[in-house]
C-alpha cells in the first residue's frame, strides 16, 4: 500500500480486497453507511480510534495499519523491532524453544516474504546437499523449494507440492496486497515443473498434502507441515513472523530422521 495516497482511498481498497460493500463494513464497524462513504471519499477524516476499528474489521496487517495512520496525518502506533532487540528477548527465546524442541524434525522461522530467519539442525541437514548458489542469504524458502537448482529435483510429488505452495502464496498476496509477494508468485510460477502443471491428488488415506523428498540413501521421506504464529502480536516484525514445522508423515520417515540425528550426535562426540 502507498501511504502517500489519501486514507479514504486506502480504506476503500482494503474493503474491496475483502469483497465487502460499504453496507457490510458499516454493519461490522457499527457506523452508518454514510459515514463509511464520507471516509472513503475524503469528506470525513477518521480519528485514530475509528481507523483502528475499521482496520480491525478489515483484518489489515499491522504494517499497513501504520500506513493508514500516516496517510491520515497520525503517528504510527506499532513498533517494528529487529529480532535481536532487547524488547524481543522473550519472543526470540520462544522461537528458539520451538525450533530446537522440534528436533529431529525440520522447523524454520520465516518473515512475511518467506525469507529464512532461523532454522534448526534438521533443516540444515536437509539443505546441506544443495549447491551454494541457492543458499546465498537472504534465503527465500519458497524459491529454495521450487528452484530447479534447489529442492525441486528432490521432490517426488513436485507438481502437487508446487500447486500447494503457489495457491498459498497467491492467497497471501491477495490478502495483504504486498507487491513483493505478487512478484515472488510470478517468479515461482515461471519455474519449470518436471511433473507438468496438473497436480496429482493425494492418495486416499492422506489427511494433508505431503512433501515427499528423495533421501540421500535413495529412499523417500514424507512430511506434513504446520504453521505457528504469535497469537497477540503488537510489533510489526512479530506479527509477520511464522514458524513452519514439518512432521513425519509415516513411521519410516520418523525412524530415518531420528537415526540421522543420532548419527550426527555420535560423530560430534
Amino acid at each position: 500500500m502507498n501511504a502517500t495516497r489519501p486514507v479514504g482511498e486506502l480504506i476503500r481498497d482494503w474493503r474491496q480486497r475483502r469483497r465487502l460493500t460499504q453496507l457490510d463494513l458499516a454493519g461490522m464497524a457499527d457506523i452508518s453507511t454514510r459515514h463509511v462513504s464520507f471516509i472513503e471519499t475524503g469528506r470525513s477524516l477518521p480519528s485514530r480510534a475509528m481507523l483502528l476499528r475499521l482496520a480491525d474489521r478489515l483484518d489489515v496487517p499491522l504494517r499497513e495499519r501504520n500506513s493508514l495512520m500516516t496517510a491520515a496525518g497520525l503517528a504510527p502506533i506499532y513498533a517494528e523491532r529487529r529480532l535481536d532487540d532487547p524488547a524481543m528477548r522473550e519472543a526470540h527465546t520462544a522461537i528458539g524453544l520451538v525450533l530446537n524442541g522440534h528436533e529431529p524434525y525440520p522447523a524454520l522461522a520465516i518473515d512475511r516474504h518467506w525469507n529464512l530467519l532461523a532454522a534448526n539442525r534438521a533443516v540444515e541437514r536437509l539443505i546441506s546437499q544443495l549447491p551454494a548458489s541457492v543458499l546465498q542469504p537472504p534465503i527465500n524458502v519458497l524459491r529454495l523449494s521450487l528452484h530447479p537448482e534447489g529442492l525441486a529435483p528432490l521432490i517426488v510429488n513436485q507438481a502437487q507440492w508446487r500447486a500447494h505452495l503457489l495457491h498459498r502464496l497467491r492467497h497471501q498476496a491477495d490478502a495483504t496486497g504486498d507487491p513483493v509477494l505478487d512478484a515472488l508468485y510470478q517468479e515461482l510460477q515461471a519455474y519449470p515443473c518436471a511433473d507438468g502443471d496438473a497436480p496429482e491428488l493425494p492418495a486416499a488415506p492422506a489427511v494433508a498434502v505431503p512433501l515427499r523428498l528423495r533421501s540421500k540413501d535413495g529412499g523417500e521421506h514424507a512430511y506434513i507441515s504446520t504453521t505457528t504464529v504469535f497469537g497477540t502480536p503488537m510489533d510489526v516484525t512479530l506479527s509477520e513472523l511464522a514458524i513452519e514445522s514439518f512432521f513425519p508423515a509415516d513411521a519410516g520417515t520418523a525412524a530415518a530422521l531420528r537415526a540421522l540425528a543420532e548419527a550426527e550426535a555420535a560423530a560430534a562426540n
